[in-house]
């Protein structure tokens, strides 16, 4: 299982799934991020906390814990 953390600078990737529960996943799915949508990764910090993405035509910041919930699938 790949997860967004994982993916590597400049790349686009597809939601496949979203893991947590309650309020977590909630939060993740009011920002935009469902299954199925295409996600950009512009910058990861240093650390790599938190990783900047883009997706549905704006720029996200995620912590790392709450990348690591987001299942994803190469193009």
């Amino acid at each position: 299982m790949n997860t967004l953390r994982q993916a590597k600078v400049g790349q686009t990737v597809k939601v496949v799934r979203l893991h947590g529960e309650g309020a977590v996943r909630r939060r993740l799915m009011d920002m935009g991020i469902t299954k199925g949508v295409e996600v950009y990764v512009r910058k990861v910090a240093p650390l790599g906390d938190p990783v900047e993405v883009t997706v549905r035509g704006y720029e996200l910041s995620l912590r790392k814990a709450d990348a690591e919930m987001i299942e994803i699938s190469d193009e």
